[in-house]
């Protein structure tokens, strides 16, 4: 369950980060580096 939530985070981001860049505006990418960072701590959480 856990790898799962931090995949499809992953894959969220990368496609707000790219819907962003392509559309030149900015909340979907600074939403998308979020979700990244979530990502991250999800994964180095340790329970």
């Amino acid at each position: 369950m856990k790898n799962g939530l931090i995949i499809a985070l992953i894959i969220i981001a990368f496609a707000m980060i790219v819907i962003g860049i392509s559309a030149k505006i900015v909340p979907p990418t600074l939403t998308g580096v979020g979700f990244i960072v979530i990502a991250i701590l999800f994964y180095d959480k340790k329970t």
